[in-house]
């Protein structure tokens, strides 16, 4: 079975940093690309980012550029996002999921990802 398993959350302050975690199992990590999302209270689902399957190529949302980082280590079927100078804005709860066709290179949308993570909290004070 396909498991996706989030770590890392928690609170910290504006302009901290966190490192999320997605451990993944069950499929062949290394030929999909893998997304991160985030749902505020009230909100729908935001792209937050995505990462292709080997690991070159990266992209990210207006909102968190220049900021948030994706990286990938394939040998430990494992996906993270750094997130650095944290706003308050960030505070939601973030997902990793995991691109519906191997080897895509440009999902974006949450339609695009069929696995899915249960999410970590991430909350940010001013």
């Amino acid at each position: 079975q396909v498991q996706l398993v989030e770590s890392g959350g928690g609170l910290v302050q504006a302009g901290g940093s966190l490192r999320l975690s997605c451990a993944a199992s069950g499929f062949a990590f290394a030929n999909y690309a893998m997304g991160w999302f985030r749902q505020a209270p009230g909100k729908e689902r935001e792209f937050v980012g995505r990462i292709t399957w080997n690991g070159g190529a990266t992209y990210y949302s207006d909102s968190v550029k220049g900021r948030f980082t994706i990286s990938r280590d394939n040998a430990k079927n494992t996906v993270y996002l750094e997130m650095n100078n944290l706003k308050p804005e960030d505070t939601a709860v973030y997902y990793c999921a995991a691109a519906r066709i191997r080897f895509w290179a440009v999902a974006t949308a949450p339609k695009d990802f069929g696995s899915w993570g249960q999410g970590t909290q991430v909350t940010v004070s001013s």
